[in-house]
């Protein structure tokens, strides 16, 4: 790899963690309902594919298992999501969402269209394509 394009590898790694503070301090200066990525990641897993067993949770959020016991406990206490023994296997459990989490499901989609209106509206279509398939391709080599 020449010098150039080492330059240029460092400046993108340079912006993406910019990028990434930035994301996440906009999600905290917007949030309102007072739930992290990973606990509305959850609700919409859940809302989307129906009941999960943890490890399900945690392979899709990259995260350990003993991770989405923090992330769901929250949930759990403030009844978004329910845990009950799987009917097939009864000593695995699952996590289900309740109406309460969709109901915040829905509000926190309010408020991520907001955010990345504020981050990305200025960015075209073909762009945000580009850069998903350039990512992708980075990802998948």
């Amino acid at each position: 790899m020449d010098q150039k394009k080492r330059e240029n590898i460092a400046s993108l790694f340079e912006v993406i963690a910019t990028l990434e503070r930035k994301i996440a301090n906009e999600w905290n200066s917007h949030n309102e309902l007072g739930f992290s990525k990973s606990h509305i990641l959850i609700l919409d897993f859940l809302a989307n594919e129906g009941p999960k067993r943890p490890s399900a949770i945690a392979e899709r959020l990259k995260v350990t298992t003993g991770g989405v016991t923090v992330l769901t406990t929250k949930l759990i206490k403030g009844g978004f999501v329910e845990k009950t023994q799987n009917e097939a296997d009864r000593r695995a459990s699952q996590i289900t969402i309740t109406d309460e989490g969709l109901k915040v499901l829905e509000q926190s989609r309010q408020q991520i269209d907001t955010l990345l209106h504020h981050l990305f509206g200025m960015l075209t279509e073909d762009e945000i394509t580009t850069l998903r398939n350039i990512f992708n391709k980075c990802i998948n080599f």
